[in-house]
C-alpha cells in the first residue's frame, strides 16, 4: 500500500488534535496561546475564544492567524513526529454546523459557548506546513490540504452518532479498543465525517480513520459495518 500524500497526513493529524497553539499578531509581534480546536467535514479549523482573551483582541485588530497541530505527544525523540503549521485567517462564524461540531468535540465549552463575550471562528486556511519527520517537510496548498464539504453526510451526521451511541455502543466500544488498542470504557462517538469518525472518553479523544473516503450516510453505513467486523475478528482470535 502506498504512503499517504501530504495532504492526508495533515488532514488526519488536524482531526486528531483536540487542541492548537494558536499565535496571532500583538502590536506587530508574535503572541502564542494554547486553545480548544475541533475542525468542520472539510477539515477547516473551528475556535470558540472569549472577547476578554488577548489572542481575540489581537485578531479584532489583525485577522492573520497561525496554528500549530502537534502530534508529538509521547514519543522519545519529539522531533521525529508528526506536526501541521497553517496560516491563515481567523473569521467569526455563525454557522450551526461549526458550533454542534465544536461542542460535540469539546462537551465542556457548552458551559459558556453562549456566554455574550464568547463567539465561534474559523480559520480560513492559506498555506499549511507539514513536518513529517527529519526530512519530510512540505508546503501544501489549501486546495489540497481541505476537502470538499460533503453536504449529505454533514446534514445526517448528527443521526449517525446518535444511533451509533444509542443502539451499537458495543461497536462503538470495540472501535477503540480492538482496532485502536485503547483502554476499556465507555466510549462514545463525537463526530462522522468523509475520513473517519471521533471517539470520546472522558477527557481522553481518539480517531479511527476509514479505509476509504465517504460521501453520505449509506457509506458511513457501510465503513462502520466494516469496521465493527474487523474488530469483532480481532476479539474473536484474541
Amino acid at each position: 500500500m502506498s504512503e499517504a500524500s501530504p495532504a492526508v497526513l495533515a488532514r488526519r493529524l488536524l482531526r486528531s488534535r483536540p487542541t492548537a497553539s494558536l499565535a496571532t499578531l500583538m502590536q506587530g509581534a508574535p503572541y502564542v496561546s494554547l486553545v480548544l480546536v475541533a475542525v468542520d467535514h472539510d477539515a477547516t479549523p473551528l475556535l470558540l475564544i472569549s472577547g476578554l482573551a488577548e489572542h481575540t483582541r489581537n485578531i479584532a485588530a489583525d485577522p492573520q492567524v497561525a496554528l500549530l497541530f502537534d502530534g508529538t505527544e509521547g514519543l522519545e525523540e519529539p522531533l521525529t513526529g508528526p506536526r501541521v503549521s497553517l496560516l491563515g485567517r481567523a473569521e467569526r462564524t455563525a454557522e450551526p454546523r461549526h458550533r454542534a461540531r465544536f461542542l460535540a468535540r469539546h462537551a465542556g465549552a457548552a458551559a459558556y459557548a453562549d456566554f455574550g463575550d464568547f463567539a465561534f471562528y474559523r480559520v480560513a486556511v492559506t498555506r499549511a506546513h507539514l513536518v513529517a519527520g527529519f526530512g519530510r517537510i512540505h508546503w501544501i496548498d489549501p486546495a489540497d490540504l481541505l476537502g470538499r464539504p460533503v453536504l449529505a453526510l454533514a446534514e445526517r451526521e448528527a443521526d449517525i452518532v446518535q444511533h451509533m451511541n444509542a443502539d451499537h455502543a458495543d461497536a462503538v466500544r470495540l472501535y477503540a479498543t480492538r482496532l485502536l488498542g485503547l483502554s476499556d470504557g465507555d466510549w462514545r462517538m463525537t463526530g462522522c465525517d468523509p475520513e473517519g469518525v471521533d471517539l470520546r472518553l472522558g477527557a481522553r479523544s481518539a480517531r479511527l480513520e476509514f479505509a476509504q473516503p465517504i460521501q453520505d450516510a449509506a457509506g458511513a453505513r457501510a465503513e462502520l459495518i466494516q469496521l465493527v467486523t474487523k474488530a469483532r475478528r480481532i476479539s474473536s482470535a484474541s
